[in-house]
């Protein structure tokens, strides 16, 4: 889109959608009368286009102001590119340092936003609904992360997550972060091969599980799944512990016994009950990995990409500004799988 007004002749518009329609020939039903008018503020559009070009024009001037104004450095980086994408060397941010779980937590805590809520979590049944403030965030994140520090989990290694979608996933992935460790998500529907292919070519140490999930009101025995990936021995054998949430058991003894291993299973919410509730954040450079995600492997074998802290943590923060005009106090939904 070049003008808003070859396109939106005003500030509202209806948008039009067509639907061809081949049943005794072919005909146009014209459905935009039963859409809603969505505005839209030239003002904004302009300042985007403006913004845009700024990014193009002077790429390393562009990023340097928009990362100094939207992320909170321990150190501050000494330029915002170096290399290029045609030699694959770039990087970003050089010498800087942060890290992504006090950008996302902890600095909205210390500006007086602790009993705000971060989090609202609606489980499988609608009645199923949590409200999780900065305060509680930061709590449950950090006792998370000194519960893997007590393992022996370290700046650097692979955390593998499977598991349903419920507040400790989010709050294991800002423990990782946190701490360092690298978090790679698997939904929550693949398979044991899957599992173990993405073990396998991450070298990853520690898996994250639940002894059940619910999708749709089925009930998924995550931790069986795990425990069928780990039997291939020659891609996941080089997990150490299993760190297991119990939740939605119909019985909970039974789920922590049933192929219970002693001394690679951990109980997780009797080791997290332990734990102080702080836990000093990791000084992480710019390009250090903060997690991987798998691509799906419909194409061939699944293909870990790779996002660092820096890049992601900005990309992220100024999408949610630019693209969904987010403002504090919005709540932005999202009903898709972490694995995704």
């Amino acid at each position: 889109v070049t003008s808003t007004n070859a396109f939106f002749p005003s500030t509202a518009f209806r948008p039009r959608t067509v639907i061809n329609m081949r049943s005794n020939g072919e005909t146009n039903n014209d459905i935009s009368s039963l859409l809603p008018i969505y505005p839209v503020e030239d003002e904004k559009f302009e300042k985007y286009k403006v913004d845009h070009a700024a990014s193009i024009k002077d790429m390393p001037s562009y990023w340097d102001e928009i990362a100094k104004k939207e992320l909170t450095w321990f150190s501050p980086f000494t330029a915002s590119t170096n290399g290029n994408f045609q030699n694959g060397d770039v990087s970003f941010f050089l010498n800087g340092k942060l890290n992504a779980c006090y950008n996302a937590v902890d600095r909205h805590v210390l500006n007086g936003k602790g009993d705000d809520v971060a989090i609202i979590w609606e489980g499988d049944e609608p009645t199923s609904v949590e409200r999780i403030t900065f305060n509680t965030l930061l709590s449950e994140v950090s006792k998370i992360a000194n519960a893997m520090k007590s393992q022996g989990v370290k700046r650097g290694d692979v955390v593998t997550i499977y598991m349903p979608m419920v507040p400790q996933v989010a709050y294991t992935m800002l423990a990782c972060a946190r701490i360092g460790a690298v978090h790679s998500v698997i939904f929550a529907g693949f398979s044991a091969d899957a599992i173990s292919d993405r073990i396998f070519y991450s070298e990853s140490k520690w898996v994250v599980t639940s002894t059940g999930g619910l999708r749709g009101g089925k009930k998924l025995a995550l931790k069986q799944m795990c425990d069928k990936a780990c039997l291939d021995t020659e891609k996941a054998g080089c997990v150490q512990k299993m760190f297991v949430f119990t939740h939605y058991s119909n019985d909970a003894d039974e789920d922590k016994t049933a192929d219970w291993i002693e001394g690679r299973d951990v109980d997780f919410d009797e080791l997290i009950k332990s734990q102080r509730p702080y836990c000093p954040c990791e000084i992480m450079d710019s390009e250090d990995n903060m997690f991987l995600l798998y691509t799906s492997g419909s194409t061939g074998s699944p293909k870990g990409l790779v996002h660092t802290t820096a890049g992601y943590c900005l990309y992220a923060m100024h999408t949610t500004k630019t693209s969904f005009d987010l403002k504090e106090g919005d709540v932005f939904a999202c009903v898709a799988d972490a694995g995704w």
